[in-house]
């Protein structure tokens, strides 16, 4: 079933299909608020509200848009939300051995082969925008036209968000790897 056709049915009063648009999309928004947020329990909750605002805004959403675009916009504001609320700017990293082991992996393609911590401390130093902006194009594949709708942003800044996020991550990532972390 389409995503189109699910929207119609949970409009309708089925529970059950906003449980199937749950399921595909769940593990993608939890990826993106768990290397948004920088924390497992933090990420779940911005998920889990993100999940439940869309539910009760379903009626407003419009077909001509794509769901997961719809979802991500949702998802995108409740981590800027949260990141406000608690006053932080930049991310925070684990540094505890035990909670780094156990985090999921990176998102594939943004930098093969560099361990799993190294990238979220570095990711954890980017400016928020720039953290958002990769995640979004090399985790999540969207185009800077997909990106632009989700997050309000220009298309050019999104590039330029992109780019110096890169160059800084590789920096960091160097610097890293210099250093023998």
């Amino acid at each position: 079933m389409t995503d189109a056709e699910l929207v119609v049915r949970t409009r309708a009063g089925d529970p059950d299909a906003f449980g199937v648009l749950v399921s595909r999309y769940y593990d993608a928004c939890w990826r993106f608020a768990y290397h948004m947020l920088g924390e497992r329990a933090d990420a779940e909750d911005v998920v889990q509200d993100s999940f439940l605002r869309a539910y009760l805004a379903i009626s407003r959403y419009d077909e001509r848009d794509q769901f997961r675009g719809w979802l991500f916009r949702i998802l995108t504001n409740q981590c800027r939300n949260f990141l406000t609320s608690r006053g932080r700017r930049t991310k925070r990293f684990v540094q505890d051995d035990l909670a780094i082991q156990s985090a999921p992996a990176p998102p594939p393609g943004l930098a093969p082969g560099v361990e799993d911590a190294v990238l979220m401390r570095a990711l954890a130093q980017l400016d928020p925008q720039q953290r958002e902006a990769l995640l979004l194009k090399y985790a999540e594949g969207l185009e800077y036209s997909e990106m632009s709708a989700m997050t309000g942003a220009g298309e050019s800044a999104l590039k330029m968000r992109v780019k110096r996020g890169s160059e800084r991550l590789r920096a960091l990532l160097a610097k890293s790897e210099e250093r023998g972390a």
